[in-house]
């Protein structure tokens, strides 16, 4: 791709400002227009060193209003982010709607630089690639505009540039040895760059080539580029919001489960007070031991917990953190999103929470919500709760791709005695606060969050991150439960020729 692009186009310098003057009002009016429409736009910038990213970017932010943009220049991961799963630090830099992220090199140098340098295992940055289209995808079908520009030039143009900035003691420090290494292996990171670009060229985002040997010609095709996938997307959304009433009214009906994981549980199953106290302790004092074995390891633990109102979700994760030690892990309460929150991407304020390598984070519901409480309240689209599956499944890999122990866990209890635990929080002065109005008003819609867990625990439960039903009718049990699944999952990770699942 790459060997036959001509970098010999140019513009004269009168020819480029006549057209430049244009374009930078265009592309100002489409930005008004995707704040008017709560369009989140992306914009990423990568190339070869000295390919004139920020002379671009800096032409580019010039004729737009800066109230409405972030811009982020990607370096090495800090100690932080390198406990993270790697794209989690991007995550969190996805723009709200209206506004626009642009990146001064991105999450590509995984299958760039890490590449080449040897920074990563050949399994991780082949893992990269479908990562990252997930992500890519992930965005605009939650409504992004993803612009991808590749600054192109040959060996002797770059060669040539660094030796201007060299000549200059002011501008000497941008030419590290580093980009001398990379202009010596022009050639291989021109074959990787062939791959990057293949492998991650789709609908949802593709690659603009920017022949950037000549700096004005570069600059017109950079807002010639912007202004034209601007345009289009635009044009897009305004034809969908005319259809949204249409489309809701033909919409395909939703899809029936044949088989319920939940009709097979049995929820009478006890366990005598004086079994569980002697276990609880053991369990316990486990737990423990391994949450200093897991830091020691640098082994990263997601614990995830849903299930019925009045299930004994808060009961459960006290017993488990009870012996804790407070500084290894954090319980995260997941409630209605915020208003910032609800401007991103449903999965964007759950990416901020993911634990860092070593550290155990405990959810208090979950992304879950998405196909469960949304789902049924109609808080988003049939067409967004089916698309979040996929989505979530894609998470969860991602989680497991960076070694993580994901556990998840729903607490199942009856209609019957759901109604008896509501009754007594109703009558217990100090339990009345437990209770609310939302709660007796999912209670009537039981029969929909039923088919909706049900096809939830189908279509999510992965060989990585499957899903355990806690029978919780007895709260004794439940605990048992919870605590010996997670213990497995742990030691699984830790131990796994001596993982046995505790008696």
């Amino acid at each position: 791709m790459l060997e036959k692009i001509d970098l010999c186009k140019s513009l004269k310098k009168n020819e480029a400002k006549e057209i430049l003057s244009e374009l930078e009002i265009r592309l100002a009016a489409l930005q008004r227009e995707a704040i008017a429409l709560k369009i989140p736009i992306v914009i990423l910038f990568e190339g070869w060193s000295a390919s004139g990213k920020g002379r671009l970017i800096n032409r580019l932010i010039n004729s737009l209003d800066p109230r409405y943009f972030s811009v982020y220049s990607i370096l090495k991961p800090t100690e932080e982010e390198f406990f993270r799963p790697f794209l989690c630090r991007f995550w969190i830099k996805t723009p709200a709607k209206g506004r626009m992220a642009i990146f001064d090199r991105s999450w590509y140098g995984r299958v760039l630089a890490d590449r080449v340098n040897q920074n990563v295992t050949p399994e991780q940055w082949k893992a990269a690639y479908q990562e990252i289209n997930s992500f890519e995808r992930q965005l605009s079908n939650d409504g992004a505009i993803i612009i991808k520009f590749f600054l192109h030039i040959s060996k002797k143009v770059q060669k040539k540039r660094f030796q201007h900035l060299e000549k200059n003691k002011a501008t000497a420090w941008r030419v590290t040895e580093d980009d001398w290494e990379k202009h010596r292996n022009y050639e291989k990171f021109l074959h990787v760059t062939e791959e990057m670009l293949s492998k991650t060229e789709t609908g949802n985002a593709p690659w603009a080539i920017i022949e950037a040997n000549d700096f004005r010609f570069a600059m017109v095709k950079m807002f010639q580029e912007s202004i034209n996938i601007l345009q289009n997307k635009i044009e897009k959304v305004k034809a969908q919001k005319e259809q949204h009433a249409a489309n809701n009214m033909m919409s395909e009906p939703i899809s029936v489960i044949s088989t319920s994981a939940l009709e097979q549980i049995d929820l009478s199953i006890q366990v005598e007070k004086e079994d569980y106290y002697v276990k609880l302790k053991k369990y316990q004092a486990r737990i423990r031991d391994l949450e200093h074995q897991v830091y020691q390891s640098r082994v990263p633990v997601v614990i995830v917990y849903e299930g019925w109102d009045a299930a004994g979700k808060g009961g459960n994760i006290k017993r488990l953190t009870r012996k804790m030690d407070p500084r290894g892990y954090e319980v995260i309460p997941v409630a209605a999103p915020n208003e910032l929150e609800i401007r991103h991407h449903y999965l964007w304020r759950f990416w901020q929470e993911m634990p860092k390598a070593g550290h155990i984070a405990i959810f208090d519901r979950s992304w879950y919500g998405r196909v469960m409480v949304e789902r049924v309240e109609g808080f988003c689209s049939e067409a967004e709760w089916r698309r979040a599956y996929h989505e979530i499944n894609e998470m969860e890999e991602q989680l497991a791709h960076f070694d993580t122990v994901v556990v998840k866990l729903w607490l199942h209890i009856s209609k019957e005695e759901q109604l008896r635990r509501f009754e007594e929080r109703k009558n217990n002065p100090n339990k009345n606060w437990k209770i609310t109005d939302d709660d007796w008003r999912n209670r009537e819609k039981w029969d929909a969050y039923l088919e909706a867990v049900n096809e939830m625990l189908y279509r999510t439960s992965t060989p990585y991150a499957p899903w355990t039903i806690i029978e919780s009718n007895d709260k004794l049990h439940a605990r048992l439960k919870a605590l010996k699944t997670v213990i497995f999952a742990i030691e699984e990770k830790l131990h796994p020729q001596n993982a046995e699942r505790t008696p």
